[in-house]
């Protein structure tokens, strides 16, 4: 529609000029002594015109003419841009498809043409660093922090996480640090830190970046579990020889961190260094705060001496109700029953016990316990009972 407009304008434009210049009687006279020329205006018009329109083309092509060159400059320089950016997309997929010595030479030549050299250079480093070059890995992250400014973050990241794998962990907590004071903490520094703390040791602060990643769902949780236990267990390893420190630290622990591993370790830990109590309590407030049943705290509990076997063992026939098919439960009250000389009941618990599981350990309590009772013959037949158990 909008053609056909412009088609019929032209069209009306062409014949308002015919008629006016149809109309038009007028001259122009032109002297240049001692020459004198006399031509119709129309014709002065229209030359006017072609004169004009004739100079408008040829300052046009003067103009690119004379810039030329800078054009055929700025082509060329667009090319090798062109073919550097090829060259550094070149070394990025290299480095995904494991090529790195064909990943290190595209990265240089990016570098070279000065297609994004800070990252040119960060490439260039991972790829050093798998190719086991430790001298090119620490100069490319020299260049990378000279070159830009702007991937300072992105060096001192892949700075620590080459670290972590090289299991420098104190030089990756070094460049984490300096990350921080910089540009402040996120959650995959948060991640890499708590990878180098483990490597390190500092399961003080495994535990504090545990905490701070889970209240942000940065982990899963069944990883946050199983660090979590790890770094509690090193702790109490670590307190084994100090039973005031130690039940500081269990008095400290939060009761979702309290898991069966963790908490058997801690009451095992205090058994040895003879804090039988707060072993006791320990086991207790761990089947008082959970609703999950742990055997192995059972065993443990059934282990321990003192002289408050009665009251352990009114305690464990309550849980007997609720778990009356355990055997380490069963185990555990026939243990503490011997220790009382409760034999009748000792021996009850003892064979319910074998009748739930056969195991090594029910048989030389049984064994053990008729030896007691002079019953001989009885007593050897749980022992090699056992043996037989523990040989199979």
């Amino acid at each position: 529609m909008r053609a056909l407009f412009w088609i019929v304008a032209l069209f009306a434009l062409a014949v308002a000029l015919a008629l006016g210049a149809r109309a038009n009687d007028g001259y122009v006279l032109l002297v240049l002594p001692p020459w004198r020329a006399e031509v119709s205006l129309n014709l002065f018009l229209i030359a006017l015109l072609a004169l004009l329109l004739g100079a408008y083309a040829g300052l046009r092509v003067l103009g690119a003419t004379l810039a030329l060159p800078g054009r055929v400059s700025a082509y060329r320089a667009q090319r090798r841009r062109e073919r550097a950016a090829g060259v550094f997309q070149d070394a990025v997929r290299l480095l995904f498809e494991g090529r790195f010595g064909q990943a290190l030479k595209k990265a240089t030549e990016a570098h070279a043409a000065g297609t994004a050299p800070g990252l040119s250079a960060l490439i260039a480093a991972r790829a050093a660093q798998r190719m086991r070059e430790s001298g090119k890995q620490q100069g490319w992250l020299e260049r990378a922090k000279i070159d830009d400014p702007r991937t300072e973050a992105a060096t001192l990241m892949l700075e620590a996480e080459m670290m972590n794998e090289e299991r420098r962990f104190d030089a990756a907590l070094g460049a984490l640090e300096r990350l921080q004071q910089r540009h402040g903490r996120h959650i995959a520094a948060l991640r890499l830190e708590l990878r180098a703390r483990q490597g390190a040791g500092d399961w003080d602060g495994v535990l504090r970046l545990l905490r701070q990643l889970d209240k942000r769902d940065a982990l899963p949780p069944e990883l946050v579990r199983g660090v979590r236990a790890k770094a509690h267990l090193a702790n109490i390893e670590r307190l084994a020889g100090d039973a005031a420190q130690l039940a500081t630290y269990l008095r400290q622990l939060p009761d979702d961190e309290r898991g069966q591993g963790v908490a058997a370790a801690a009451a095992r830990a205090l058994a040895t260094l003879g804090a039988v109590p707060e072993a006791q309590r320990l086991i207790e407030s761990a089947f008082d705060a959970d609703d999950v049943w742990r055997p192995e705290l059972a065993e443990i509990y059934g282990r321990l001496a003192g002289s408050e076997q009665t009251a352990r063992i009114a305690r464990a026939e309550t849980w007997l109700r609720q778990h009356p098919d355990d055997a380490a439960l069963l185990l555990a009250l026939g243990r503490m029953c011997v220790r009382q000389r409760l034999w009748g009941k000792a021996q009850s618990y003892l064979e319910a016990a074998l009748s739930v599981e056969a195991s090594p350990a029910v048989h030389l309590e049984l064994a053990s316990l008729f030896d007691q009772l002079d019953k001989t013959d009885e007593a050897n037949r749980h022992y090699r009972a056992s043996a037989a158990l523990a040989g199979a």
